[in-house]
């Protein structure tokens, strides 16, 4: 078994070649060793980490299917236009790389519940791994609709061979809220717990997003109000800040955040996604840029625009930008919203990968409260201008957002423009509201290849055929 590595203090490298249920876990350590390796497929890594930010990364892909970022070949470009179908590995391999983790952490729950050390330990344990398992399968779900998930005596009998159907939607929702909901019980709150690991915040963070998911809007409000009432978390007065070389450990604005280092035991690949390789200082692969439409579509002074890179001049001694785009700027400014960490010696930067903030609480809560009679009120635009002030922006006003689709247009903007390149996010509230394929359509014109069943991906024919006829795809690609 592989154990996640961080540059966490708390997440250090632990590796097993097998692990003997009969003498494993027996200790304190052990357990901690179980719960370590539960961060190990959602870290950031190029080759085995989910949430990298490279192409193969599920934060890069999901941008890239929305008018934040576009791409011009790879998986970037099959998800710019929305053209990916079972045959598309970048888009299937999400599921078939990742779903067998979450009975990973099935069978460790099981082993930890059986070992004889103190309940307490246990019980904190067991709440980190179910949080990072209804993570993955909160995750997995958004992406591909309801996933297999292998019931405990099944992975007890490895040697049966027993094709399984996937869970119905209310099943696949329940199994992903019972595991946050006993997380958010049983973990430390945001005060005590370290950088980097899962807290009664994190919880309750993945629990907005399967609710909204779901358009369950009082229990949005309801989780958004159990994180307000906690009185940890608060916004940072610097946005661009956030991003900065020096990790965020003690922001009060970062509910998850993973640490990244320059060695790659969790990974930043962003510059080298996104900067050219003419760029001055330290340049990359080009692999991605953003759209024009997006950078149009911010107010002029809004500071969450900077990261947005819209002239530079090349080390060839050209300038580039929107009028003279080349190859490097044709569909739109590079996108880096993190620091671009000039002075890096290597391929990879040291600046953190921030999965979850506040400001996702503060959107969230205003976005139920609207929904949840269908009638927008001052309190959920009292909560939009509390993230508009901070990015330098003024008010807006109830008066221009009475409606319901107004108000939730205005709030599909703003929460493009907060959370930009960070989880991938903004393609589920675009296909929430019902606007997913008509964004690829503005953006793309005859090139698109969107429709209403691209909502979620395909998965990969060999998990249709290994399924023999329990396993059934999603419609529109067979």
């Amino acid at each position: 078994m592989l154990a996640f590595a961080g540059c966490n203090s708390d997440l250090e490298s632990i590796n097993y070649d097998e692990i003997n249920p009969s003498i494993f876990p027996s200790s304190e350590a052990d357990v901690e060793a179980l719960v370590v390796s539960a961060y190990y497929p959602i870290r950031g890594s190029w080759w085995n980490g989910i949430h990298t930010t490279s192409e193969r990364g599920i934060p890069f892909v999901l941008d890239a299917s929305t008018e934040i970022l576009q791409g011009n070949f790879g998986v970037q470009y099959e998800a710019t236009l929305h053209s990916y179908n079972p045959a598309s590995v970048g888009v299937t391999r999400f599921y078939d790389e990742f779903y067998n983790k979450i009975s990973s952490m099935t069978l460790n729950i099981d082993r930890i519940e059986k070992c004889a050390v103190n309940d307490i330990i246990k019980k904190r344990a067991i709440a980190e791994i179910k949080c990072a398992r209804g993570l993955l399968a909160y995750e997995l779900f958004d992406m591909y609709g309801p996933i297999v998930v292998a019931p405990l005596a099944t992975l007890q009998n490895p040697l049966i061979e027993e094709p399984l159907a996937r869970l119905t939607n209310a099943e696949m929702v329940s199994f992903i809220e019972t595991d946050l909901l006993a997380a958010a019980q049983d973990l430390k709150s945001p005060s005590e717990t370290n950088y980097g690991r899962f807290s009664q915040g994190m919880a309750r963070m993945m629990l907005i997003r399967l609710y909204l998911h779901e358009k369950r809007w009082a229990d949005v409000e309801a989780q958004a109000n159990a994180i307000i009432a906690m009185n940890h978390y608060a916004l940072e007065a610097d946005y661009v800040g956030l991003w900065d070389i020096e990790a965020p450990v003690d922001s009060k604005e970062v509910i998850w955040a993973i640490p990244c280092d320059y060695a790659g035991t969790s990974e930043n690949q962003w510059q080298m996604m996104s900067l050219p390789g003419n760029y001055p200082g330290t340049s990359g692969w080009s692999t991605i840029q953003s759209s024009w439409s997006f950078y149009d579509s911010f107010e002029p002074n809004d500071i969450r625009r900077k990261g947005l890179i819209t002239e530079y001049l090349g080390t060839d001694g050209v300038l580039y930008n929107r009028a003279n785009p080349s190859t490097y700027m044709q569909m739109g400014p590079l996108p880096l919203k993190i620091n671009p960490d000039a002075d890096r010696n290597t391929s990879l930067t040291t600046v953190d990968i921030i999965m979850y903030r506040y400001a996702d609480v503060l959107l969230s809560k205003a976005e139920a409260i609207a929904n949840k009679t269908g009638t927008p009120t001052q309190a959920a635009i009292d909560l939009i201008n509390i993230v508009r002030a901070r990015a330098g922006l003024n008010p807006v006003l109830l008066s221009n957002y009475s409606n319901i689709n107004t108000f939730n247009t205005m709030m599909l903007l703003e929460r493009s423009h907060e959370y930009w390149c960070e989880n991938g996010q903004y393609r589920s509230d675009l296909i929430r509201h019902g606007k997913y394929t008509e964004h690829c359509n503005a953006l793309n014109g005859v090139a698109s290849q969107s429709a209403p069943y691209k909502a979620v991906f395909p998965f990969s024919l060999a998990r249709i055929t290994e399924g023999k006829g329990k396993f059934i795809q999603n419609p529109g690609y067979n």
